[in-house]
């Protein structure tokens, strides 16, 4: 049987005073006499005594927290996301509540709903690969609870006037491309993902304006659509070494596809770059400590936290109905190594 939950009126009832006097000695009040106080916080110890922050949350409207939702927790990019927003709005009196949505609409609104019943200040959210319908998304607005998207934004959301920190997905994917284009490269593979999904349309049309500016016609079959996981990526390389003509690069957008490529290259016994050179797209870790190491293009991942964080506190310090949505958008960098080097 759980156990019942110990609340300011059980420890009134110990020193016979009244609960509105526990819970103002609990609050420090000066109106309480330090003998008092003392007797109440040692009464409060001894019976175990935590206050429920949410039902004081429900009471004020505000409950100093903020809800993350990324759609997963092992990828370097969203921790260092993460880790900033927590430092920023940590010093001012905020702390967060972290949610994963495994890239699962379901699990996705799951969060939302649960996050609600936190009365939560805001919510900050990189929506699931899977996701469509953004009807949930307009119940946070509708909410009048501040919601911030970083990494993906879809347009259906940009009509909703909601907050946006992104980086400029198309021109990492042009600067990526040219970079191979620079290396002599002309078959160019592209590992593309879902097209719904804002960042991998664009970095497929960086990936096509950049063949086109350089007179290279775009061939459709060199683009390949998975859920970019290493696995898709072995899959997808597995293909392409089988092809009569062998591409000389591959651009990914994914560093996880691009992994799985590498992999498959080298099990193949396929030289890189000198066959076949590859770039990444998001800088994880591990990218630079894989033989060879990947060129990959870094989202700043450090500066979204940070936008997106103080973002929040400005928002927070204006009454409802002050503040404009804004979209800020990040420039990417191209970080260049040798498993791109011709």
């Amino acid at each position: 049987m759980k156990k019942k939950q110990t609340t300011i009126h059980d420890i009134a009832e110990h020193p016979d005073i009244t609960a509105s006097t526990v819970s103002r000695a609990l609050k420090d009040s000066p109106r309480i006499i330090d003998k008092t106080k003392q007797s109440v916080r040692a009464m409060a110890k001894k019976l175990n005594y935590h206050p429920n922050n949410i039902a004081a949350a429900l009471r004020k409207g505000k409950s100093n927290v903020i809800g993350i939702i990324i759609p997963m927790a092992d990828r370097n990019f969203f921790a260092s996301i993460i880790r900033e927003i927590e430092e920023v709005v940590n010093d001012a009196g905020y702390n967060v509540i972290i949610y994963q949505s495994n890239d699962s609409t379901e699990k996705e609104i799951s969060n939302i709903n649960t996050l609600f019943k936190f009365q939560i200040d805001c919510i900050m959210s990189s929506y699931a690969k899977s996701t469509t319908d953004f009807d949930h998304c307009k119940e946070i607005v509708d909410r009048d609870v501040p919601l911030i998207l970083f990494d993906r934004l879809h347009e259906s959301l940009e009509s909703l006037d909601v907050d946006a920190v992104v980086i400029d997905d198309y021109i990492g994917a042009y600067k990526a491309t040219q970079h191979l284009i620079d290396q002599g490269c002309r078959g160019i593979v592209h590992f593309s993902g879902p097209e719904h999904v804002s960042i991998y349309k664009e970095r497929k049309r960086g990936y096509k304006e950049a063949l086109i500016q350089n007179n290279i016609d775009v061939d459709e079959n060199l683009i390949l659509k998975s859920d970019l996981k290493l696995e898709a990526g072995k899959q997808m390389t597995e293909k392409i070494i089988q092809w009569e003509n062998l591409p000389d690069a591959i651009f990914s957008s994914s560093d996880y596809a691009a992994i799985g490529a590498m992999q498959v290259l080298k099990s193949n016994e396929i030289d890189i770059p000198g066959k076949v050179a590859i770039v990444g797209f998001s800088n994880e870790s591990f990218t630079s400590f894989i033989e060879p190491p990947l060129s990959t293009v870094d989202q700043h991942s450090k500066k979204i936290g940070q936008y997106a964080a103080n973002l929040f506190l400005d928002i927070a310090k204006k009454s409802k109905g002050e503040h404009n949505a804004t979209k800020t958008v990040l420039s990417p960098e191209l970080i260049i190594r040798k498993s791109s080097l011709k």
